[in-house]
């Protein structure tokens, strides 16, 4: 029997923030997936290893949790004043799909420096000492972030002291600016309310604040599940009724945002819209044994992606939670203590995060002009990633 042979693919394996993906360039992909399409979206997972029953991805890059289950398409711009058009994959683990429909926000960290070891950033916008700033547009929401990036002696800084809850060691801080973050189109409520009563069948009535703001996120108040704000990973996990639960609130969060027409459509869109629940601060126990003091933090909050709770905080998600505790009278604000607030620091299953957001009224509507938090990044391997020909 004649079996088609592996091609090799450049690549490169980046972490960045608490998340990790592999980076290629949109001419160095096989002619056939450097458009949208099946050919693309197969190529992918067969790099990241899906889908997989086993849920291990052990024949792949993928790590088996969706931090880790990602992939990035760099290209030149199409928008003036920009340096990079940055589209993400959120690849399924156990199904055979790529999630096309949001953006991630931690590995936006590493778009800017892989932008800059690319050859995307003009060579006179480089100190040689100091920050590059790279104006990249995110082709999935169509918005602008911006990534200041360290440099020494011309070449990316990648080394450092800044520390990330959720990532083990220490590396050089990257500042990311998502501007105008209220995602896609329409307006950052999409209800036109701060608070809505969302109706889960199964589930009962809850108090929810649906957000578009860095990603579609459904907020709940944790007392309201019967949870506490401190839980980690496998108090949510390992428990199928609750990841159940917190599907189905997905689903018909997803469709009262107007993401969806039917809560069987939220099977093939994993990624958007995100759940979180909140809770007023508290102390416990982060999952690497650091102690969090209730006066450390503003508000709790664990959010679940791709039908699992997150092990520390999507860098999307965060720019949510900044932007709902900036507007007064969300769930988030409340949790927070109320009142007007640029800035929040909240507790996630792995310590703690400071975002800062800047939201207003326009016209009767809230609006965010702008979300900032600090990442880092990290290239791990560079070279080639090797597919079966015959597997797109």
């Amino acid at each position: 029997m004649t079996h088609a042979p592996q091609i090799k693919v450049p690549a490169t394996y980046m972490r960045g923030g608490t998340s990790k993906g592999v980076f290629f360039r949109l001419k160095d992909l096989p002619e056939a997936a450097q458009v949208p399409g099946e050919a693309r979206d197969k190529l992918l997972l067969r790099v990241i290893g899906s889908p997989d029953p086993y849920q291990k991805q052990i024949d792949g890059m993928g790590g088996a949790t969706s931090s880790t289950s990602k992939t990035v398409i760099l290209a030149e711009p199409t928008q003036p004043d920009h340096d990079v058009d940055y589209l993400f994959g959120q690849v399924s683990i156990d199904k055979p799909f790529v999630d096309w429909s949001g953006n991630c926000g931690n590995l936006t960290a590493a778009v800017g420096a892989f932008a800059i070891n690319g050859g995307f950033v003009a060579q006179e916008r480089i100190p040689e000492n100091g920050i590059a700033t790279v104006r990249i547009w995110q082709a999935n929401i169509r918005k602008t972030i911006v990534a200041r990036v360290p440099i020494t002696n011309g070449e990316v800084q990648e080394t450092g002291d800044f520390e990330l809850d959720g990532v083990t060691f220490p590396a050089a801080e990257v500042q990311v600016e998502f501007m105008d973050p209220a995602d896609g189109e329409g307006a950052m409520f999409p209800t036109g309310n701060l608070v809505d009563d969302l109706d889960v069948p199964g589930v009962g009535t809850l108090k929810a604040t649906m957000i578009n703001a860095g990603i579609p996120t459904i907020f709940l108040n944790a007392d309201d599940i019967g949870y506490k704000g401190t839980e980690l990973q496998d108090d949510i996990n390992s428990n199928p009724e609750a990841l159940a639960m917190f599907e189905t609130i997905r689903a018909h969060g997803a469709m009262k945002m107007g993401l969806i027409k039917s809560v069987e459509e939220a099977a093939s869109r994993q990624h958007t819209p995100k759940v979180a629940f909140v809770a007023k601060p508290s102390d416990y126990v982060s999952s690497s044994g650091k102690a969090i003091g209730a006066g450390d933090v503003d508000v709790l909050v664990r959010a679940l992606s791709m039908g699992k709770l997150h092990h520390a905080m999507m860098g999307t998600a965060a720019v949510a939670i900044a932007t709902a505790a900036a507007v007064p009278g969300t769930l988030v604000n409340l949790a927070a203590g109320g009142g007007d607030r640029t800035s929040v620091i909240f507790g996630h299953p792995s310590g703690t995060l400071q975002v800062g957001a800047e939201a207003r009224l326009v016209n009767g509507q809230w609006t965010a002009t702008k979300a900032i938090m600090s990442r880092s990044a990290r290239v791990l391997m560079e070279g080639w990633v090797r597919v079966p020909r015959d597997s797109f």
